[in-house]
């Protein structure tokens, strides 16, 4: 099923079974996203993603970075992170989507993708490191791109487009039966960054 035009932001649940799912759109004005932008660029520690598939190191075009309430280890693809410092607008960052979702978060991963061409392949959230069916905030900032779930039994697929500053959670059992991903495109794209605020477990 591809929504195409997203519902009115709010409670709506995006997904039809196994999971939650909300979009509220922008969160903020389009000042206060360009100026969240810009300085998500320039401040955060990016570094190529690295995973180690068949053996065999891999480096991707995106840039990553991970950060926390602790110097928390997140380890994925075969690869192991430590969380950074917040900064201080991270910090701020943190507690407005707390607001919107009603969540709360001890950790960040961020996600640079430089164009369209860059994406991430269908995967669930679900490491160990991570609170079982606990939530997960996304926040976009840039190019809107198209953002994609797919139910790990029945395949039936749901599309949304995320906007500029605009927030979107996950939630409950949705990483257990659906998988998600950001498709690479050939339409010209500005640059994407992502936030996946979320719960490690110690």
């Amino acid at each position: 099923m591809d929504l195409f035009t997203n519902p009115e932001p709010g409670e709506h649940n995006y997904l039809p079974y196994d999971g939650v799912v909300h979009y509220f759109g922008p969160v903020f004005t389009m000042d206060e996203a360009e100026g969240y932008y810009i300085d998500l660029l320039e401040t955060i520690a990016w570094q190529n993603d690295e995973a180690i598939i068949f053996g065999k190191r891999v480096v991707t075009k995106r840039k990553v970075a991970w950060y926390g309430d602790e110097a928390f280890n997140y380890s994925y693809s075969n690869t192991t992170k430590k969380a950074l410092p917040w900064t201080e607008t991270l910090w701020k960052l943190k507690q407005i989507i707390e607001k919107v979702t009603g969540e709360t978060f001890n950790s960040c991963l961020l996600n640079l993708y430089h164009d369209g061409s860059e994406g991430m392949a269908w995967h669930s959230d679900s490491e160990a490191a991570l609170k079982k069916n606990g939530a997960i905030g996304s926040v976009s900032f840039g190019g809107e791109r198209k953002f994609s779930f797919k139910h790990k039994q029945t395949d039936e697929k749901i599309d949304l487009f995320l906007t500029h500053g605009s927030v979107l959670v996950m939630k409950e059992t949705t990483q257990t039966f659906w998988r998600h991903r950001l498709p690479p495109t050939k339409l010209p794209k500005r640059a994407r960054v992502n936030l996946t605020f979320r719960t490690i477990v110690v």
